[in-house]
């Protein structure tokens, strides 16, 4: 059965009609350049919210290689979902076509309910798009408080001029960015390293600086590649309270790749599952575990005794 979902801008919610099965305004009017939900994968306290992003058959080729292939899930606004799957399943890919460093060969996607084909890195950042890497991209000749404030861009504006002679809306502005930068720095107790040089941090220090100069953007979806890698378990354990904590204090969906299953299993609400590019399993972490699909997945097929 296909499901049809109606859509209402004006109130920005989605409804699901159980006698007739889901619609969309009218069974004629179905519009697949607009958004639709998957209710399957999202909390329950979400259901009846327009979701932040809804993938729609995402896939990308790399020449004759399927790197991904109907890619399709939906994430709440204050969502904390996750993606896993055996290396070189394309989880990363995943990200770089989110974040439009790769282009979707086929499908697209919607973030805070805009189709997003056609626009590049920088439109996505600016719509509230915000990531950290696999591979840990710090300015490492910077401070730490220079990095998180190089995410302020935006908000810095305040021309040559008043930069090279420190006029008042420098002063103003680099005052508020100084501040800013702290406060973030505060979530991970790094305020004090605010003056350090950033390559000279241990690793799991630049982890959550990582994550600190991505919330410098005011992100409304914040992508996390592999957050606890290199990490020990008592900062594993720290990084799951702060990635609650980031969701709770500043209200925006958080998406993980992660290998690290205590740590998925514990702080995300829904886990879409890959394997060679292909999402073969999406529920709850209690859902997942017992899926033989990702049994098989992960552990190999087992043999029948002869």
């Amino acid at each position: 059965m296909k499901f049809k979902f109606k859509f209402n801008p004006n109130k920005k919610r989605y409804r699901e009609d159980l006698v007739q099965g889901p619609i969309y305004d009218t069974y004629e009017n179905y519009d697949e350049s607009k958004p639709s939900i998957d209710y399957a994968v999202l909390p329950e306290r979400e259901k009846e919210t327009a979701p932040i992003l809804e993938t729609r058959g995402v896939g990308i080729d790399f020449g004759g290689l399927t790197a991904v292939d109907e890619f399709t899930i939906t994430v709440g606004p204050t969502e904390i979902a996750g993606i896993i799957g055996p290396n070189g399943a394309g989880k990363t890919t995943i990200f770089n076509l989110l974040t439009k460093v790769y282009q979707p060969t086929r499908g697209t996607f919607f973030f805070d309910g805009q189709d997003t084909r056609g626009l590049n890195t920088t439109k996505m950042s600016e719509l509230g798009v915000a990531r950290t890497f696999q591979n840990i991209r710090l300015f490492d000749k910077l401070t730490v408080e220079e990095n998180v404030k190089a995410a302020m861009h935006r908000e810095i504006n305040y021309g040559l001029l008043s930069g090279l002679i420190h006029g008042p809306k420098y002063r103003r502005q680099e005052k508020e960015a100084h501040e800013k930068a702290l406060q973030l720095l505060s979530i991970f107790d790094m305020q004090d390293m605010a003056n350090y040089r950033a390559g000279s941090l241990p690793y799991g220090a630049q982890r959550r600086l990582e994550i600190v100069r991505a919330l410098a953007t005011e992100p409304k979806l914040l992508l996390l590649d592999e957050p606890a890698a290199g990490m020990n378990p008592s900062e594993t354990a720290e990084l799951m309270n702060n990635i609650r904590k980031i969701r709770d204090t500043f209200r925006i969906a958080i998406i993980l790749i992660e290998h690290d299953m205590s740590l998925v299993m514990n702080v995300c609400e829904d886990i879409a599952v890959l394997n060679f590019g292909r999402v073969i399993a999406k529920g709850t972490p209690k859902e997942i575990q017992s899926n033989p699909a990702v049994i098989e997945a992960y552990l190999g097929k087992k043999k029948e005794a002869k």
